[in-house]
């Protein structure tokens, strides 16, 4: 088993029905836990990447109703990091 995480930011949030039709989603063999952020507007969802594609999951999303916006990257960019303070030698 290879488990895998992506994250999808929307832009509209789902109603009572995609929240119905995302709850049925979550059944799915393959898909191990899904996370909503309603503060940042992301979902992310961790799967089986030897059953599920991130191109499966991204339609199992898209036809529950959920208006994907863009998929957010888990990897953090070096421009994305905010510098350390320099360091001060103790002695001087």
């Amino acid at each position: 088993m290879t488990q895998l995480d992506v994250m999808y930011r929307y832009g509209v949030p789902p109603g009572e029905r995609a929240m119905l039709a995302l709850s049925k989603a979550r059944d799915v063999y393959g898909v191990r836990h899904m996370v909503f952020d309603e503060a940042a507007k992301t979902v992310r969802v961790e799967y089986d990447a030897s059953r599920l594609t991130g191109a499966v999951i991204h339609q199992l999303l898209r036809r529950a109703g959920l208006d994907i916006v863009e998929t957010v990257s888990l990897i953090l960019r070096p421009e994305d990091v905010a510098a350390p303070a320099p360091v001060r030698p103790s002695v001087e």
